[in-house]
């Protein structure tokens, strides 16, 4: 690695995250590093809420939500009337499974390697009648595509399936899917948290019907916030069984006799947003469009290369895919005891995770190739 390299030119944002004074931060698919702007525009907020109080709703507040609205559009390529804001991405899925007409497509298609969440939201709802159908993956890495094809019937009504699996970083060929999904006339839900703001993303090239994602991880907001894409022609079509007064058509009429829902990706909003987390998150986004998602997928991708091959040299074989154009910023090294040698990699200042059978690192653009391999010398050890 060079001076010259992409992760290196993107490196000069490492002074932009306070924890590299203290410990070498691998886990941004857990939990994104804090940035200073992030704190400074929490802080922010708390100057408004000490200042105004409820006065700051009307002229700053809801104003900010609409912008996020507009920054997590340009995130996946859509525009704010498409995007619905939530506190998580449950919140999210429970909007879009309450939108759904069960009474004749039953099944939901879901995988092995997809986050539990999206098939929690589908088994609580056996009881009315509705079949959770998990695809396995025979690898533990990806599924194939026949066996996903195999799984999707008239009988399904959503595929709901991620864009990188959290199981192994592996990136999904969500536009199969996609196709897929609709020549058997149904939905497509992609869980894009493992995917947004590492990996370019285009909702409309992918095709997809609901698109949802959030601060916590990749895109630098925090926990508290997410949001949910509806493919705009889905509008009319949709309306949940749950509902919020930020969904209605006029909330501040406070009408409580009639539910008008609002014509466009508004209607899948619920409760009050948290506006500290709003504000951490447009901090994200500011500096994620700053740099460019194309430069920050650039620069991940060849440090998670290097991590891979550094690793490779050192006799442990990441349960990785195969090509690594289908590889994302999540590399998992086998561990007879992850929790212990997560434990003992923090004591000497890693901050890595931990996963059933492997320990999870994820580098960033943040990160240097020397953050992994230091790293990797005391895993080798332990």
């Amino acid at each position: 690695m060079t001076a010259t390299t992409p992760e290196h030119r993107l490196a000069r944002y490492r002074e932009e995250f306070p924890v590299f004074e203290q410990a070498i931060y691998l886990n941004s698919c857990s939990l994104g590093a804090l940035s200073r702007r992030a704190r400074i525009a929490v802080n922010t907020y708390l100057d408004q809420w000490e200042r105004r109080g409820a006065s700051a709703w009307y002229d700053t507040w809801l104003p900010a939500v609409e912008r996020l609205r507009g920054g997590y559009g340009s995130v996946v390529g859509a525009e704010a009337a498409a995007i619905s804001i939530h506190p998580c991405i449950s919140s999210a899925l429970s909007v879009v499974a309450e939108s759904l007409d069960y009474s004749v497509r039953r099944r939901v298609v879901t995988t092995s390697l997809d986050f539990p969440t999206v098939a929690y939201q589908w088994l609580a709802k056996a009881g009315r009648g509705v079949e959770v159908v998990i695809v396995e993956s025979p690898d533990g890495i990806s599924v194939p595509l026949e066996r996903l094809a195999a799984a999707i019937d008239n009988r399904t009504a959503l595929v709901a399936t991620s864009q990188v699996y959290f199981t192994s970083g592996a990136i999904q060929d969500v536009r199969a899917v996609a196709d897929m999904a609709h020549r058997a006339g149904a939905l497509l839900l992609v869980d894009g948290y493992q995917a947004a703001g590492q990996l370019p993303v285009d909702v409309t090239a992918l095709d997809v019907d609901f698109y949802c994602s959030g601060g916590l991880k990749w895109l630098l907001g925090g926990s508290g916030i997410a949001f949910l894409y509806v493919r705009p022609s889905l509008m009319g079509r949709l309306e949940p069984a749950i509902a919020g007064w930020f969904g209605h058509a006029t909330p501040f009429r406070f009408d409580g006799r009639q539910l008008t829902r609002a014509a466009d990706a508004h209607r899948f909003d619920l409760g009050t947003p948290s506006v500290a987390s709003v504000y951490a998150q447009l901090s994200g986004l500011e500096l994620l469009a700053e740099i460019g998602i194309p430069a920050v997928r650039e620069a991940t991708a060849a440090l998670t290369e290097d991590l891979i091959g550094e690793a490779r040299a050192r006799g442990i074989t990441p349960r990785v895919a195969e090509r690594a154009s289908d590889r994302s910023g999540i590399v998992m090294l086998p561990s007879d005891d992850a929790p212990r040698d997560v434990r003992r990699l923090a004591e000497a200042g890693f901050i890595v995770d931990a996963r059933p059978g492997h320990v999870r690192v994820s580098p960033y653009f943040y990160n240097l190739p020397d953050d992994h391999r230091a790293m990797l010398e005391l895993f080798a050890r332990v």
